[in-house]
């Protein structure tokens, strides 16, 4: 694997953002648990699992919610089944999906900068962003440069570098997060993306 990455960059695969938003709509409020690293953030950050290893299958959402051990079969969650939309999307991935869960960022919540070890591509795992429900104040900052991710956008986020986001708009932001072990597939999309908007 080349040792050269890029910060962030967007990927070409379609997505259908009206039914994924009327999916998210539908869902219990109960379902969200608040994210537990509290020192790395200000306000409501929390989070709902939708895949986790498979010993986590019947864990607290917690557990769910991170890769918390060394398992390395993953599952889907029961809630999947109600979210058709999200599922195909990553059933279209052609690499081995680990977690994906939901991040909702409330308004005026603020996630300090911080970086998430190992999570880019040379290093073998790799984070997608969508964007769900989203506002024109929503700040998304990988390596003090603006990632500019809107609605219904894939997004590759190398969050081995530090990042942060703040919503300082009027409604919730809605992030579907998934994390995938690199292969080819993966791999060449973001290199040939890197190298199209570097151009």
């Amino acid at each position: 694997m080349s040792a050269i990455d890029t910060d962030f960059c967007r990927l070409p695969i379609g997505i259908n953002s009206a039914s994924m938003c009327s999916e998210v709509s539908r869902l219990p409020t109960k379902s969200w648990n608040p994210h537990v690293n509290h020192r790395d953030y200000v306000g409501d950050w929390d989070v709902l699992p939708l895949r986790c290893q498979l010993e986590h299958t019947n864990a607290h959402p917690i557990l769910q919610c991170f890769a918390m051990g060394d398992g390395s079969e993953w599952k889907n969650l029961p809630l999947m089944d109600s979210l058709p939309t999200i599922r195909s999307l990553i059933w279209s991935l052609q690499c081995d999906v680990k977690s994906a869960r939901l991040m909702r960022l409330k308004p005026g919540a603020y996630i300090k900068p911080h970086r998430d070890r190992g999570l880019c591509l040379c290093k073998g795992e790799v984070r997608l962003h969508v964007p769900i429900l989203a506002n024109e104040d929503v700040l998304f900052v990988v390596n003090d440069k603006v990632v500019p991710m809107a609605v219904g956008e894939l997004w590759y986020i190398n969050a081995d570098k530090t990042h942060s986001v703040k919503n300082s708009g009027d409604n919730d932001r809605v992030n579907l997060v998934i994390d995938c072990v690199v292969n080819e597939w993966i791999a060449e999309h973001i290199k040939g993306e890197s190298m199209t908007h570097s151009i």
